[in-house]
């Protein structure tokens, strides 16, 4: 974690959010951009990697395969690199001298593994105590079935692979995961035959749109997507990390939460996979614009949320699928609307950094909501008046922000424990909460 930032975060009741702001790059992209760009042939240009500590478990990672990354001459970032060198085919990678440390990140170490199992080196890739409770038989299995050769403990971390000859496979998902399908494609670049994935329902295709962009042989058909793996190595990539959407939907639902409060977010990724939670928040009733262009691989562009009266919502397994990472910031905005807010399908929140499900039950009860789970989901009842009250992130980036704003609505101060955890993606969250808020 980063040390200038507090342990304890205190959030007070506000008067009004309005305002205008950036919120850091897209990780999601960012991890995918980077490792991609290491396998390309050439250098590749990246601006606008995001400073958090899951895309620094990342660039490390790759350091210690031996992949040149630089900052670039003409203005790139100083504390992150922009320019990657990558060895063609990732034949250039070398064998590390210990663990590859994945920290917190399970997009790190689930992709790299795909990378790696077709590669000629051998690592072993470990996390903190968190990301060894998280489940990597999901990634396992598949790529086992390629012929990847992978040891684990009961298919958690730490995870050492071989690399080997792999061949293409059809999978047929039991679960809807960006992760496993963006492994299995990683995998699939240095397999012989077609790979490919059915899902159960749409996941975020930041992998497919940049490999395509690259020069990779990626068809999708509804929820199948097919690789042919390609005896040209992939191009090297220049582009610009847009604004993480995740990031910017703790803005748009603390807007959400009064009329007339507003926010807009320029230069925000709006990948039309990644945009549910628009969607959703226009269904509750806010007034949500979206202004969108192309930026290169990814759609890019600008919103802007502006609260109105909420009512409740239910939402399915295809739906939590498409918004999962945006979830605790809707069971805040729920507290505030009239009705019940029913989630079901939500199983993944139980195995996300913490469990998710349990964490805002067990926040938004204490700050006197109505809230009940069950394994696969969560309802809250609304309108509630949230009292101040001292929560516990459990060292959940997203956990802490939700609970944040949900403080923005409380009758006195709240206290989050562990709201250093925002390091893992959105450093500067409360800084910029001190920017558009005013409080009591």
């Amino acid at each position: 974690m980063r040390s200038d930032l507090a342990t304890v975060a205190i959030v007070r009741p506000a008067t009004l959010v309005a305002g205008e702001l950036r919120v850091p790059g897209d990780k999601s992209i960012a991890h995918r951009a980077l490792i991609l760009a290491a396998h390309a042939d050439g250098e590749s240009t990246i601006r606008g990697l995001p400073d958090g500590d899951d895309v620094r478990a990342t660039i490390a990672c790759l350091r210690s395969l031996g992949v040149r990354l630089f900052p670039s001459a003409s203005g790139g970032l100083t504390v992150f690199p922009s320019t990657v060198t990558g060895g063609g085919s990732g034949w250039g990678f070398s064998t590390p001298h210990g663990p590859l440390d994945c920290a917190n990140s399970g997009t790190t170490m689930r992709l790299l593994l795909g990378l790696l199992a077709g590669s000629r080196i051998s690592a072993t890739l470990d996390g903190d105590r968190s990301l060894r409770r998280r489940p990597m038989a999901r990634v396992i299995e598949p790529l086992r079935l390629m012929g990847a050769r992978i040891q684990s403990d009961d298919g958690h971390a730490p995870v050492a692979v071989r690399g080997t000859r792999l061949q293409g496979r059809h999978h047929a998902l039991g679960v809807a995961s960006a992760q496993v399908k963006s492994a299995i494609l990683l995998a699939g670049l240095a397999a012989s035959g077609p790979s490919t994935v059915v899902e159960p329902a749409h996941t975020r295709d930041h992998t497919e749109r940049l490999l395509r962009a690259m020069g990779g042989e990626v068809q999708t058909q509804g929820t199948t997507i097919e690789l042919r793996p390609s005896h040209r190595p992939l191009a090297p990539l220049t582009m610009t990390v847009p604004g993480d959407f995740s990031s910017a939907a703790f803005w748009m639902a603390a807007a959400a939460l009064r009329p007339d409060w507003s926010i807009t977010i320029r230069g925000v990724g709006l990948n039309p996979t990644r945009i549910a939670f628009a969607d959703l928040l226009q269904r509750m009733g806010a007034d949500v614009q979206l202004d969108s262009s192309t930026d290169g691989p990814e759609p890019v562009g600008s919103l802007r949320v502006v609260g109105r009266s909420l009512k409740a919502v239910t939402i399915g397994p295809a739906e939590a699928a498409a918004l999962i990472d945006e979830i605790p910031a809707l069971l805040a905005v729920a507290t505030q609307a009239k009705g019940t807010t029913l989630i079901g399908g939500a199983t993944e929140l139980r195995v996300k950094e913490s469990d998710r499900i349990a964490a805002m039950t067990e926040g938004l009860r204490l700050m006197g909501a109505e809230v009940e789970e069950w394994p696969s989901g969560i309802s809250v009842q609304g309108p509630a008046n949230l009292q101040g009250a001292a929560v516990d992130s459990r060292g959940d980036h997203r956990i802490a922000m939700a609970l944040a704003v949900a403080g923005l609505v409380a009758s006195g101060p709240t206290s989050i424990s562990d709201a250093d955890s925002v390091a893992v993606s959105y450093p500067e969250f409360f800084q910029h909460m001190r920017e558009v808020v005013d409080a009591v």
